[in-house]
Protein backbone atom coordinates (compact mmCIF):
# COMPACT_ATOMS: atom_id res chain seq x y z
CA UNK A 1 0.00 0.00 0.00
CA UNK A 2 2.83 2.77 0.68
CA UNK A 3 4.41 1.74 -2.93
CA UNK A 4 1.13 2.61 -4.26
CA UNK A 5 0.78 6.14 -2.27
CA UNK A 6 4.41 6.76 -2.83
CA UNK A 7 3.86 6.08 -6.96
CA UNK A 8 0.52 8.12 -6.68
CA UNK A 9 2.14 11.24 -5.38
CA UNK A 10 4.75 11.35 -7.74
CA UNK A 11 2.42 10.79 -10.56
CA UNK A 12 0.89 14.26 -9.07
CA UNK A 13 4.06 15.65 -8.41
CA UNK A 14 4.92 15.06 -12.36
CA UNK A 15 1.38 16.93 -12.81
CA UNK A 16 1.79 20.22 -11.14
CA UNK A 17 5.33 20.44 -12.67
CA UNK A 18 4.01 19.62 -16.19
CA UNK A 19 1.13 22.33 -15.52
CA UNK A 20 3.36 25.01 -14.28
CA UNK A 21 5.58 24.03 -17.57
CA UNK A 22 2.58 24.25 -19.73
CA UNK A 23 1.28 27.52 -17.80
CA UNK A 24 4.68 29.33 -19.52
CA UNK A 25 4.05 28.16 -22.83
CA UNK A 26 0.52 29.26 -22.67
CA UNK A 27 1.40 32.89 -21.40
CA UNK A 28 4.33 33.38 -23.55
CA UNK A 29 2.03 32.02 -26.75
CA UNK A 30 -0.73 33.83 -26.25
CA UNK A 31 0.92 37.24 -25.29
CA UNK A 32 2.92 36.41 -28.90
CA UNK A 33 -0.17 36.16 -30.89
CA UNK A 34 -0.55 38.87 -33.31
CA UNK A 35 -3.01 41.89 -32.70
CA UNK A 36 -3.00 44.28 -30.03
CA UNK A 37 -6.56 44.74 -28.09
CA UNK A 38 -6.40 48.31 -27.46
CA UNK A 39 -5.57 49.16 -30.91
CA UNK A 40 -8.78 46.84 -31.62
CA UNK A 41 -11.25 49.08 -29.57
CA UNK A 42 -10.16 52.11 -30.40
CA UNK A 43 -9.48 51.61 -34.23
CA UNK A 44 -6.78 52.17 -36.91
CA UNK A 45 -7.34 55.60 -36.42
CA UNK A 46 -6.17 55.86 -32.69
CA UNK A 47 -3.84 58.24 -31.79
CA UNK A 48 -0.80 56.69 -29.92
CA UNK A 49 -1.32 58.65 -27.01
CA UNK A 50 -4.65 56.75 -26.62
CA UNK A 51 -3.85 53.22 -27.38
CA UNK A 52 -1.03 53.49 -24.45
CA UNK A 53 -2.98 54.83 -22.01
CA UNK A 54 -5.23 51.61 -22.21
CA UNK A 55 -2.48 49.41 -22.47
CA UNK A 56 -1.15 51.03 -19.29
CA UNK A 57 -4.61 50.69 -17.56
CA UNK A 58 -4.78 46.84 -18.31
CA UNK A 59 -1.51 46.52 -17.46
CA UNK A 60 0.03 45.41 -21.12
CA UNK A 61 3.10 48.14 -20.37
CA UNK A 62 4.68 46.35 -17.87
CA UNK A 63 7.19 43.71 -18.42
CA UNK A 64 6.20 39.58 -19.93
CA UNK A 65 8.19 38.43 -16.88
CA UNK A 66 6.20 40.95 -14.49
CA UNK A 67 2.87 39.85 -15.87
CA UNK A 68 3.56 36.38 -15.59
CA UNK A 69 4.07 36.20 -11.92
CA UNK A 70 1.20 38.55 -11.14
CA UNK A 71 -0.86 35.95 -13.40
CA UNK A 72 0.50 33.38 -11.93
CA UNK A 73 -0.01 34.35 -8.18
CA UNK A 74 -3.64 35.33 -8.90
CA UNK A 75 -3.90 31.59 -10.87
CA UNK A 76 -2.42 30.09 -7.45
CA UNK A 77 -5.69 32.16 -5.25
CA UNK A 78 -8.34 31.37 -7.87
CA UNK A 79 -8.10 35.01 -9.38
CA UNK A 80 -7.35 34.82 -13.29
CA UNK A 81 -8.10 38.22 -13.82
CA UNK A 82 -10.75 40.48 -15.66
CA UNK A 83 -11.91 39.96 -19.01
CA UNK A 84 -10.56 43.14 -20.87
CA UNK A 85 -13.62 42.86 -23.51
CA UNK A 86 -15.99 43.16 -20.51
CA UNK A 87 -14.12 45.71 -18.93
CA UNK A 88 -13.89 48.17 -21.62
CA UNK A 89 -17.79 47.95 -22.20
CA UNK A 90 -18.70 48.34 -18.50
CA UNK A 91 -16.26 50.99 -18.17
CA UNK A 92 -17.96 52.61 -21.70
CA UNK A 93 -20.89 52.33 -20.17
CA UNK A 94 -20.14 53.84 -17.07
CA UNK A 95 -20.53 51.30 -14.81
CA UNK A 96 -18.20 50.29 -11.58
CA UNK A 97 -18.14 46.83 -11.80
CA UNK A 98 -15.86 44.76 -13.48
CA UNK A 99 -16.41 41.30 -15.11
CA UNK A 100 -14.06 38.32 -14.06
CA UNK A 101 -12.82 35.86 -16.02
CA UNK A 102 -14.02 33.56 -13.82
CA UNK A 103 -17.70 35.02 -14.48
CA UNK A 104 -17.76 34.14 -17.86
CA UNK A 105 -16.11 31.06 -17.68
CA UNK A 106 -18.10 28.94 -15.14
CA UNK A 107 -20.81 29.08 -17.01
CA UNK A 108 -19.27 28.09 -20.68
CA UNK A 109 -17.05 25.38 -18.69
CA UNK A 110 -20.42 23.83 -17.27
CA UNK A 111 -22.10 23.51 -20.43
CA UNK A 112 -18.94 21.80 -21.88
CA UNK A 113 -18.82 18.79 -19.08
CA UNK A 114 -22.62 18.71 -19.70
CA UNK A 115 -21.84 17.99 -23.32
CA UNK A 116 -18.61 15.58 -22.09
CA UNK A 117 -20.99 13.76 -19.84
CA UNK A 118 -23.65 12.82 -22.81
CA UNK A 119 -20.99 12.43 -25.27
CA UNK A 120 -19.46 9.70 -22.82
CA UNK A 121 -22.63 8.03 -21.82
CA UNK A 122 -23.32 7.48 -25.68
CA UNK A 123 -19.22 7.05 -26.57
CA UNK A 124 -18.10 4.52 -24.09
CA UNK A 125 -20.39 1.44 -23.63
CA UNK A 126 -20.63 1.49 -27.52
CA UNK A 127 -17.34 1.23 -28.38
CA UNK A 128 -16.57 -1.17 -25.54
CA UNK A 129 -19.72 -3.20 -26.87
CA UNK A 130 -18.63 -3.14 -30.12
CA UNK A 131 -14.81 -4.00 -29.24
CA UNK A 132 -15.53 -6.74 -27.37
CA UNK A 133 -17.68 -7.96 -30.26
CA UNK A 134 -14.86 -7.26 -33.10
CA UNK A 135 -12.72 -9.66 -31.04
CA UNK A 136 -15.41 -12.28 -30.60
CA UNK A 137 -15.86 -11.92 -34.10
CA UNK A 138 -12.76 -11.31 -35.12
CA UNK A 139 -11.65 -11.91 -38.82
CA UNK A 140 -15.34 -12.21 -39.70
CA UNK A 141 -17.66 -9.65 -42.02
CA UNK A 142 -18.83 -7.77 -38.62
CA UNK A 143 -15.48 -7.17 -37.98
CA UNK A 144 -14.29 -5.93 -41.16
CA UNK A 145 -17.47 -3.35 -41.26
CA UNK A 146 -16.43 -2.12 -37.27
CA UNK A 147 -12.96 -1.54 -38.29
CA UNK A 148 -13.89 0.17 -42.01
CA UNK A 149 -17.12 2.59 -40.36
CA UNK A 150 -14.69 3.30 -37.60
CA UNK A 151 -11.71 4.06 -39.12
CA UNK A 152 -13.61 6.10 -41.41
CA UNK A 153 -14.79 8.25 -38.90
CA UNK A 154 -11.96 9.07 -37.36
CA UNK A 155 -10.07 9.49 -40.61
CA UNK A 156 -13.22 12.18 -40.97
CA UNK A 157 -12.53 16.04 -39.95
CA UNK A 158 -14.89 16.93 -37.14
CA UNK A 159 -16.70 19.68 -38.94
CA UNK A 160 -17.15 17.26 -42.12
CA UNK A 161 -19.03 14.67 -39.57
CA UNK A 162 -21.09 17.80 -38.08
CA UNK A 163 -22.62 19.30 -41.45
CA UNK A 164 -22.94 15.63 -42.19
CA UNK A 165 -25.32 15.12 -39.34
CA UNK A 166 -26.92 18.16 -39.88
CA UNK A 167 -27.87 17.48 -43.15
CA UNK A 168 -29.16 13.89 -42.47
CA UNK A 169 -31.11 14.61 -39.00
CA UNK A 170 -31.39 18.46 -39.00
CA UNK A 171 -32.40 18.85 -42.38
CA UNK A 172 -33.55 15.97 -44.65
CA UNK A 173 -35.05 14.26 -41.35
CA UNK A 174 -35.83 17.23 -38.80
CA UNK A 175 -35.13 15.30 -36.11
CA UNK A 176 -32.85 17.27 -33.76
CA UNK A 177 -32.37 21.10 -34.00
CA UNK A 178 -29.11 22.20 -36.11
CA UNK A 179 -28.28 25.09 -33.62
CA UNK A 180 -27.40 23.88 -29.57
CA UNK A 181 -28.45 27.31 -28.35
CA UNK A 182 -28.95 26.41 -24.68
CA UNK A 183 -29.12 28.25 -21.74
CA UNK A 184 -29.78 28.39 -17.80
CA UNK A 185 -32.79 26.92 -16.74
CA UNK A 186 -33.62 25.31 -19.46
CA UNK A 187 -35.64 21.96 -19.34
CA UNK A 188 -33.18 18.55 -18.92
CA UNK A 189 -34.90 16.90 -22.07
CA UNK A 190 -34.74 20.44 -24.04
CA UNK A 191 -31.63 20.62 -23.18
CA UNK A 192 -30.93 16.79 -24.04
CA UNK A 193 -32.76 17.51 -27.32
CA UNK A 194 -30.48 20.49 -28.52
CA UNK A 195 -27.12 18.87 -27.40
CA UNK A 196 -27.82 15.52 -29.40
CA UNK A 197 -25.89 16.70 -32.88
CA UNK A 198 -22.89 17.80 -31.28
CA UNK A 199 -22.76 14.92 -28.29
CA UNK A 200 -23.35 12.48 -32.01
CA UNK A 201 -20.71 14.08 -33.68
CA UNK A 202 -18.20 13.79 -30.86
CA UNK A 203 -19.07 10.22 -30.16
CA UNK A 204 -18.08 9.58 -34.02
CA UNK A 205 -14.87 10.82 -33.77
CA UNK A 206 -14.16 9.38 -29.93
CA UNK A 207 -15.92 5.73 -30.31
CA UNK A 208 -13.11 4.70 -33.12
CA UNK A 209 -10.12 5.13 -30.38
CA UNK A 210 -11.45 2.95 -27.84
CA UNK A 211 -13.49 -0.02 -29.78
CA UNK A 212 -9.81 -0.52 -31.65
CA UNK A 213 -7.98 -0.32 -28.24
CA UNK A 214 -10.32 -2.78 -26.95
CA UNK A 215 -10.26 -5.09 -30.07
CA UNK A 216 -6.31 -4.83 -29.60
CA UNK A 217 -6.01 -5.70 -26.00
CA UNK A 218 -8.89 -8.67 -25.80
CA UNK A 219 -7.04 -10.10 -28.73
CA UNK A 220 -3.39 -10.07 -27.09
CA UNK A 221 -4.77 -11.88 -24.38
CA UNK A 222 -6.59 -14.43 -26.18
CA UNK A 223 -3.24 -16.68 -26.70
CA UNK A 224 -2.78 -16.63 -23.14
CA UNK A 225 -2.34 -19.80 -21.22
CA UNK A 226 -5.20 -19.10 -19.27
CA UNK A 227 -7.47 -18.39 -21.83
CA UNK A 228 -6.77 -21.53 -23.32
CA UNK A 229 -7.28 -23.01 -19.81
CA UNK A 230 -10.81 -21.53 -19.85
CA UNK A 231 -11.67 -22.79 -23.02
CA UNK A 232 -10.76 -26.61 -22.20
CA UNK A 233 -13.04 -26.33 -19.66
CA UNK A 234 -15.73 -25.79 -21.80
CA UNK A 235 -16.66 -21.87 -21.50
CA UNK A 236 -18.07 -19.75 -23.92
CA UNK A 237 -16.61 -17.50 -25.93
CA UNK A 238 -18.22 -14.65 -24.93
CA UNK A 239 -17.91 -15.63 -21.37
CA UNK A 240 -14.41 -15.96 -21.85
CA UNK A 241 -14.16 -12.40 -23.06
CA UNK A 242 -16.24 -11.11 -20.80
CA UNK A 243 -14.81 -12.86 -17.21
CA UNK A 244 -11.37 -13.49 -18.27
CA UNK A 245 -9.74 -11.46 -21.15
CA UNK A 246 -12.14 -8.12 -20.35
CA UNK A 247 -10.93 -8.00 -16.87
CA UNK A 248 -7.17 -8.21 -17.26
CA UNK A 249 -7.07 -5.55 -20.30
CA UNK A 250 -8.58 -2.77 -18.34
CA UNK A 251 -5.44 -0.72 -18.13
CA UNK A 252 -5.27 0.20 -21.77
CA UNK A 253 -8.81 0.66 -22.11
CA UNK A 254 -8.87 2.74 -19.29
CA UNK A 255 -5.78 4.67 -20.89
CA UNK A 256 -7.69 5.37 -23.93
CA UNK A 257 -11.39 6.05 -22.56
CA UNK A 258 -9.41 8.70 -20.39
CA UNK A 259 -7.36 10.18 -23.45
CA UNK A 260 -11.22 10.55 -25.32
CA UNK A 261 -12.60 12.13 -22.25
CA UNK A 262 -10.06 14.90 -22.50
CA UNK A 263 -10.11 15.37 -25.71
CA UNK A 264 -13.98 15.69 -24.90
CA UNK A 265 -13.02 18.82 -22.63
CA UNK A 266 -10.09 20.30 -24.61
CA UNK A 267 -10.86 19.48 -28.41
CA UNK A 268 -14.24 20.42 -28.89
CA UNK A 269 -13.95 24.07 -30.12
CA UNK A 270 -14.41 22.59 -33.71
CA UNK A 271 -18.06 20.87 -32.72
CA UNK A 272 -18.92 24.12 -30.42
CA UNK A 273 -18.12 26.20 -33.48
CA UNK A 274 -19.92 24.80 -35.87
CA UNK A 275 -23.43 24.35 -33.77
CA UNK A 276 -23.03 27.54 -31.87
CA UNK A 277 -23.21 25.61 -28.46
CA UNK A 278 -22.10 27.90 -25.75
CA UNK A 279 -19.36 26.13 -24.41
CA UNK A 280 -15.36 26.95 -23.71
CA UNK A 281 -14.80 26.17 -27.13
CA UNK A 282 -16.68 28.85 -28.34
CA UNK A 283 -16.10 31.31 -25.77
CA UNK A 284 -12.32 30.74 -26.36
CA UNK A 285 -12.40 31.38 -30.37
CA UNK A 286 -14.71 34.18 -29.33
CA UNK A 287 -11.81 35.55 -26.65
CA UNK A 288 -9.15 35.08 -29.51
CA UNK A 289 -10.57 37.51 -32.40
CA UNK A 290 -10.97 40.57 -29.76
CA UNK A 291 -8.02 39.52 -28.06
CA UNK A 292 -9.27 39.12 -24.54
CA UNK A 293 -5.53 37.56 -23.10
CA UNK A 294 -7.09 36.74 -19.92
CA UNK A 295 -9.73 34.82 -21.34
CA UNK A 296 -7.76 33.05 -24.13
CA UNK A 297 -4.80 32.58 -21.17
CA UNK A 298 -7.82 30.89 -18.44
CA UNK A 299 -9.15 28.72 -21.41
CA UNK A 300 -5.88 27.65 -22.52
CA UNK A 301 -4.91 26.55 -18.92
CA UNK A 302 -8.93 24.52 -18.58
CA UNK A 303 -7.95 22.96 -21.32
CA UNK A 304 -4.24 21.85 -19.99
CA UNK A 305 -5.34 21.13 -16.28
CA UNK A 306 -8.03 19.09 -17.83
CA UNK A 307 -5.85 16.88 -20.28
CA UNK A 308 -3.37 16.63 -17.61
CA UNK A 309 -5.72 15.31 -14.47
CA UNK A 310 -7.38 12.97 -16.64
CA UNK A 311 -4.04 11.36 -18.11
CA UNK A 312 -3.37 11.03 -13.95
CA UNK A 313 -6.36 9.52 -13.26
CA UNK A 314 -5.79 7.06 -15.99
CA UNK A 315 -2.66 6.71 -14.72
CA UNK A 316 -3.25 6.05 -11.13
CA UNK A 317 -6.34 3.62 -12.23
CA UNK A 318 -4.20 1.77 -14.60
CA UNK A 319 -1.74 0.87 -11.85
CA UNK A 320 -4.51 -0.12 -9.30
CA UNK A 321 -6.32 -2.32 -11.89
CA UNK A 322 -2.68 -3.86 -13.04
CA UNK A 323 -0.30 -5.24 -10.26
CA UNK A 324 2.34 -5.57 -12.24
CA UNK A 325 3.03 -1.64 -13.13
CA UNK A 326 3.01 -1.48 -9.15
CA UNK A 327 6.25 -3.22 -8.98
CA UNK A 328 8.65 -1.92 -12.00
CA UNK A 329 11.54 -3.14 -12.72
Amino acid sequence: MGNVLTIILQRLALGVLTLLIVSVVIFVAVNLLPGDFAQLILGQGATEEAVNTIRRDLGLDQPMVARYLTWLGGMLTGDLGSSFAQLNFATNMGGANTVTVLDQILPRLGNTMFLAGVTAVIAVPIAVTLGVLAALYRNTIFDRVANIATLSSISSPEFFMAYVLILVLAVINPIFPSLSNIYDGMALSDRLEKTMLPALTLTLVVTAHMMRMTRASIINLLASPYIEMARLKGMSPMRVIVKHALPNALAPIINVVALNLAYLITGVVVVEVVFVYPGIGQLFVDSVKIRDIPVVQACCLIFAAAYILLNLTADIMSILSNPRLRHPK
